[in-house]
């Protein structure tokens, strides 16, 4: 049996409407329709479920109905611990990976999450997802784990949420009780907190019990999860995002595709990163209004404050660079190119606005 034959009978429960002996007599899968399946740990509900939706349906679309995406949510085929080795194996023929789970496979996907001037949603996606696609050593890199990137998204700007304080400086977060995220709270510990080990979803028991005084998070979420009930202060830190979040799609199965198909792939894959940073953005704004109706004090971080927290961030941007280095990446180039990308797009952002307000 040749190897297409054998990929074919790997993957025949995601093609409708094609016999087995049509697939093994072609070098590509031909097909009236082709249904993929897709993996997501996370609910069908939120910024980001909306986006990935958005993907299918934008996927529909563009093939004028011959491809489908039926996601199978909250876990159904694999938690997110598990989504690299599942989308590898071939669990599901496309999903979402936590860069974050996967510190060394998805080292090059993980430049989205260090801790850098870049707090905007849109441009951040925009720079991550060109450089995702343009970078040859993080493409080889994913081949390697038999995946190929097809789409990001963002958490969005981290900022910080408070009980009985308010952060105004960067001196004001010494002795402070701090759940934080990655790089982020690493930096607040480098300036005197003292890091408490908790999810976001704890947070709200950690801030009212008086375990925690200030937890890192992302506005939209701070509202969903009620956080203002137990919470005076918000500060807006205007400093980077959690960014390598994203849908990969096996590639063995993705190099059988016919090529219009894999277009389709690649275009809806783009375009998700204008759907979800419509929706995170108003999302994040209306949460800001929620905010300031509970009588949370809302605090911009100045300009030079921000920059001592980028100064404190910057050996975990150069370690990031000596991890891609002594795994065969060229870390400076990529992350000179990444900066690179951001000022592109804030550029375009300056001059044009937001895609979905042109």
């Amino acid at each position: 049996m040749s190897d297409q034959c054998n990929l074919a009978t790997r993957i025949k429960r995601s093609i409708v409407g094609v016999s087995l002996a049509a697939l093994c007599a072609s070098t590509s899968i031909v097909a009236a329709q082709v249904t993929l399946i897709a993996g997501e740990a996370g609910p069908n509900r939120g910024a980001r479920a909306a986006a990935l939706q958005s993907f299918a349906d934008d996927v529909e679309a563009r093939s004028e109905g011959e491809v489908t995406i039926n996601i199978q949510w909250g876990g159904a085929l694999f938690k997110s611990g598990a989504a690299l080795q599942s989308i590898s194996d071939g669990v599901a023929d496309l999903g979402t990976i936590i860069g974050v789970y996967f510190p060394q496979e998805m080292l090059g996907y993980g430049i989205a999450d260090l801790p850098m001037e870049n707090p905007d949603a849109w441009v951040g996606m925009r720079a991550t997802d060109e450089l995702m696609r343009s970078a040859g050593s993080v493409q080889e890199n994913l081949a390697a784990n038999n995946l190929v990137y097809i789409g990001t998204f963002t958490t969005s700007a981290v900022n910080i949420a408070c009980q009985g304080t308010v952060i105004n400086t960067v001196d004001d977060i010494k002795g402070l009780k701090v759940r934080g995220v990655g790089a982020y709270g690493n930096t607040f510990k480098d300036f005197g907190a003292n890091m408490v080990s908790l999810s976001i979803y704890d947070a709200y028991q950690a801030l009212d019990s008086g375990l925690i005084d200030c937890s890192q998070g992302y506005s939209y979420a701070v509202a969903a999860l009620k956080q203002h009930e137990v919470m005076d202060s918000y500060t807006l830190l205007n400093w980077g995002q959690v960014g390598a979040v994203g849908i990969f799609m096996n590639k063995e199965i993705y190099d059988s595709l016919e090529p219009d198909v894999r277009r389709v792939l690649d275009e809806s894959g783009l375009a998700m990163s204008d759907t979800l940073g419509e929706l995170i953005t108003a999302d994040n704004d209306k949460a800001i209004e929620t905010l300031k109706s509970a009588g949370v004090d809302i605090v911009e971080l100045p300009a030079a404050e921000r920059q001592k927290l980028i100064d404190m961030g910057a050996p975990y941007v150069e370690e990031w660079v000596e991890r891609a280095d002594a795994i065969g990446f060229d870390g400076a180039t990529l992350l000179a190119d990444y900066r690179g990308l951001i000022e592109k797009y804030s550029a375009e952002r300056d001059e044009k606005g937001y895609p979905w307000t042109r």
